[in-house]
């Protein structure tokens, strides 16, 4: 099984793990109960974005911050190939318009991988897998 870390999930593992539910918690530090852990690389665009904007605030340097958050048994992280670009404006509707959301949803779609995420909107979205 893959699974697909939402922003805030991932975020979470790496600065405040009480915040994730327990189930993700276990599926995070399981190494041996999954294929893959993934990570789209718009979920570090917007680690930087919240960083800029001050909602975010870090001890360290961002790129620091970042080399240590994506050191994680089993990640690969998920570029944005054209594929998954086309595909994150091709989603099945009715699906909201951040394009971050877009991104990861296409990204685990293209994976058949199951998204991390406390998201109500894509927890509640049909046409793809998610866990909290």
């Amino acid at each position: 099984m893959k699974y697909i870390m939402d922003t805030h999930a991932w975020i979470w593992w790496n600065m405040n793990p009480d915040k994730l539910s327990k189930k993700v918690k276990i599926i995070i530090s399981n190494v041996k109960g999954y294929e893959e852990l993934l990570l789209s690389t718009i979920s570090v665009w917007e680690f930087c974005k919240l960083v800029e904007k001050g909602r975010l605030v870090i001890a360290c340097d961002p790129e620091e911050w970042i080399k240590q958050a994506i050191d994680m048994p089993k990640l690969r992280i998920i570029q944005l190939t054209p594929a998954i670009s086309y595909r994150s404006t091709m989603l099945p509707q009715p699906f909201h318009n951040e394009p971050a959301d877009q991104i990861i949803v296409a990204a685990a779609r293209e994976e058949n991988a199951t998204i991390l995420t406390c998201d109500e909107r894509l927890r509640n979205y049909k046409y793809i897998k998610t866990v909290w």
